[in-house]
């Protein structure tokens, strides 16, 4: 399936292609515009927009879209609730110290823009921070058992 968000991804748009791959969608493909092109582009081509102003995948009370898609498709994995709360930290920028690892990922993400102009070789470079963390988060979980 097609996916499509802005273009300059940073925390919640590298997150959320991550997880959509990971667990919801393998084959995923991800397509990023400007964001006054979502809606026209939605329409022609009949991807899932996410991230992006007024789509069901998006910012919606309080909570990012990487929580969004985690309600959406029913995701329990203890695991991805914990990376939630760093990603939803980290994209929330009155948020960001709620949680002791958001700051580090906010500024990892902040980097990969500034030497990655390409949306795609970003996500690409970042997923293996994200499969790192989610790993960390596996080991913390198993800790609290």
């Amino acid at each position: 399936m097609l996916w499509i968000t802005r273009s300059h991804v940073h925390v919640d748009r590298v997150a959320c292609p991550w997880l959509i791959t990971r667990f919801v969608d393998s084959d995923a493909e991800f397509l990023f515009v400007p964001k006054n092109q979502i809606d026209k582009t939605v329409a022609e081509t009949g991807g899932i927009p996410f991230d992006a102003p007024g789509v069901e995948l998006g910012h919606h009370q309080g909570k990012c879209s990487f929580e969004a898609i985690i309600a959406k498709y029913d995701l329990k994995d203890a695991a991805l609730q914990r990376l939630a709360r760093i990603v939803h930290a980290a994209d929330i920028a009155d948020d960001l110290h709620t949680d002791q690892i958001a700051p580090g990922l906010e500024a990892i993400a902040t980097g990969f823009g500034l030497i990655l102009a390409d949306d795609l070789a970003n996500l690409e470079a970042q997923f293996v921070v994200y499969d790192a963390l989610y790993a960390w988060c596996r080991l913390q979980v198993a800790k609290e058992l």
